[in-house]
């Protein structure tokens, strides 16, 4: 049987909708400041594993907007940064395998990415973004958290909740790897992508499988669900996710799309994506 896109990914939400979060949410003394609570959660997700997240809530009132940090692709996630937990509501997720979320599986960086990748239904990333849904699922119903204006940061994950969780307001994707993976991976590439060619020159035999595996990850084939302003960050010339590239995956999200080239000065990136970020929930 053919398994599409559509159908594996309509088939996981369907599974984890069956699942209960059961949340547990505890103050964080340590985390917290005499401007905003810091908390932890905990959340099951797919496999019935537990999940962790750092979430911050402001000392302001009503219902605030909030910022989602989805989840990266290395071990450690960390506490949403200090300024933005001033003014909005902030959610840092560990899903399956990142440290706090480690048990009963210990995701291995690298590793990870061709762990189970033969078989689409035990590859964790499946898991990993519905993880990524799962988290932005309890940020969506909680009270102090104006639902209509949530913002969604990170690489492939963003990219994944964004175009299957259609109340996002905004999101910024920078660097997404999962996009084109095989193709880019047997080309030659650097890390995450060498895990893939390394698998493939390990496993020859398994390289269909690989592809098939990939392609229900290839995230151009939901970029079109994207009703979210979308900010895509990219790097200069040379870089494997550059401009040419970056335009490729806006074209595909449509006209809410703009593409954000990296300067290489850290500050001043940084503080135009927290602008935009801003922009983007700031209004009801």
């Amino acid at each position: 049987m053919v398994i599409t896109p559509a159908s594996y990914w309509a088939e996981t939400l369907a599974e984890l909708a069956a699942r209960a979060p059961s949340p547990e949410v505890d103050h964080l003394a340590l985390r917290s400041t005499d401007f905003a609570d810091c908390y932890s959660v905990r959340l099951t997700g797919l496999g019935d594993v537990r999940l962790f997240a750092y979430y911050s809530v402001p000392r302001l009132t009503g219902p605030r907007p909030a910022i989602y940090h989805a989840p990266g692709y290395a071990s450690v996630v960390q506490v949403p940064p200090y300024d933005e937990r001033r003014r909005n509501v902030s959610l840092s997720l560990c899903a399956r395998g990142q440290r706090l979320a480690d048990r009963p599986f210990a995701a291995a960086f690298p590793g990870l990415l061709t762990r189970d990748i033969d078989d689409p239904y035990r590859y964790p990333m499946r898991g990993f973004v519905a993880d990524t849904c799962r988290g932005f699922d309890f940020l969506s119903t909680r009270a102090e958290v104006d639902g209509r204006r949530i913002a969604v940061v990170g690489a492939d994950m963003a990219l994944f909740v964004a175009a299957l969780r259609p109340s996002v307001r905004a999101v910024v994707v920078s660097d997404p790897f999962m996009l084109d993976l095989y193709e880019i991976a047997t080309a030659g590439a650097d890390y995450p992508h060498e895990e893939i060619a390394d698998y493939i020159r390990l496993h020859p035999h398994r390289a269909e499988a690989v592809r098939g595996t990939l392609d229900l990850f290839n995230s151009s084939h939901l970029a079109s669900r994207i009703a979210a302003r979308a900010l895509i960050s990219c790097g200069p010339s040379g870089s494997v996710f550059d401009r040419g590239r970056a335009e490729q995956l806006a074209a595909l999200i449509g006209p809410n799309a703009e593409v954000f080239e990296r300067s290489g000065r850290g500050y001043l990136d940084r503080v135009f994506v927290d602008q935009w970020v801003e922009e983007s929930i700031s209004a009801p």
